[in-house]
């Protein structure tokens, strides 16, 4: 794969010069080195397969490891959380059981000192660990924030510090809140108490994830839609390096400290944070993972970052739909190149997109695909 090492800067100059709709993060080369998996569906560098870990989970998004192993993953539309086991190690869920039901478009999901906790949409619920370490009994809410709007996920993670950190989007696709807690990131407690607001300008940082080097907060993060001249290739999604009262810049930036035309705010814009790294447009980055524990790996590859790009909406040639390798050096994201694909047809059709990434308890990495119903598999 040709690896790309491109300051955010000429990033953005090469992207708002495209007219070619193709992710800069490929080329015509990358083929080279890869090799066809899961029955010829979809393309991984050379050494890695890609098999179902279960099929039928009809909407399925975030997922999280249990202390026991155990695969737990969110169906918002269900409005429950299931657990996926594999109790023979033969690489295959033996089952999907529900463990609990009845929720608000449950999302984002972490363990914590014997409890799972759900990201609703409008809070945070938590199940104890039964005995046998499987989440039981009813959800009860440790907190509350504002549910619904034009997105309507919530990402939970736990921090080296051990408070838990809520994204929360925005509610429009550029605004003025009216209410600081949406397209932010939120600090609380471990037990949930003590809301603040711990970053803002965050329009919809899907994906969190704490860098096991460093211990910071990292997020993926999906930009406005609709920029003139070229809302095809403008603005770039980002990854950000989260960090504590900074603000990201959203709804008055883009890019590199760019105003909004709506806004056209460049002293203010001045005083904001660029992004760590820039990511294709209007791919729509959601979940990402650390690949520390992802022992079955290559030793190249455990300093890195996954990230699942669920793809466009609104482009005349449709982008995203696949995994992504960032990598990653001094502590920050350096460069991009496709790591799984294959889910997007040649003619731009779809018969999958990625959400979300984990790391398993055996060492492999665990994608989920709502628009497939299905988790896979991947090993080296």
């Amino acid at each position: 794969m040709q690896l790309i090492l491109l300051p955010v800067a000429v990033w953005l100059t090469l992207v708002s010069c495209s007219s070619s709709g193709r992710d800069a993060s490929t080329s015509p080369a990358d083929t080279l080195n890869t090799t066809v998996t899961l029955d010829g569906r979809l393309r991984v560098p050379t050494g890695f397969s890609v098999a179902y870990f279960a099929e039928n989970v009809s909407g399925v998004r975030f997922m999280a490891v249990s202390p026991d192993g155990a695969v737990y993953a969110s169906q918002p539309g269900r409005g429950r959380v299931v657990r996926l086991a594999d109790a023979n190690h033969d690489g295959k869920a033996d089952g999907v059981v529900e463990v609990v039901s009845g929720l608000s478009q449950p999302h984002g999901l972490a363990f914590h000192k014997g409890f799972l906790y759900v990201a609703n949409t409008d809070g945070v619920v938590r199940v104890p660990l039964g005995a046998n370490g499987v989440a039981t009994g009813a959800p009860v809410y440790v907190n509350h924030f504002p549910g619904g709007g034009g997105h309507w996920s919530r990402t939970i993670v736990f921090g080296a510090d051990s408070a838990m950190y809520v994204a929360i989007g925005s509610s429009c696709n550029l605004c003025v809140e009216e209410t600081p807690e949406r397209a932010a990131v939120l600090r609380f407690n471990e037990d949930g108490s003590g809301k603040r607001v711990y970053a803002m300008g965050l329009r919809n940082a899907v994906g969190l994830a704490v860098n096991p080097q460093t211990g910071a907060l990292w997020a993926s993060q999906n930009e406005r839609d609709n920029l003139s001249p070229s809302h095809e290739n403008l603005p770039p999604e980002e990854i950000n390096i989260v960090s504590d009262g900074a603000d990201y810049g959203w709804p008055y930036c883009y890019g590199n400290r760019i105003p909004n035309p709506e806004y056209n705010d460049a002293a203010r814009c001045a005083n904001t944070v660029a992004p760590a790294l820039a990511l294709q447009a209007h791919s729509a980055p959601l979940g990402m993972s650390f690949l520390a524990k992802a022992t079955t790996f290559p030793d190249e590859y455990r300093g890195d970052l996954l990230v699942a790009y669920h793809g466009s909406w609104n482009r005349d040639t449709p982008t995203g739909a696949k995994v992504v390798r960032v990598t990653v050096a001094g502590g920050k994201p350096v460069a991009v190149e496709d790591f799984i694909t294959g889910w997007q047809k040649s003619n731009g059709d779809r018969w999958g997109r990625p959400v979300d990434v984990v790391v398993a308890a055996d060492g492999s990495v665990l994608v989920s695909d709502d628009a497939s119903g299905a988790i896979y598999r991947v090993t080296h």
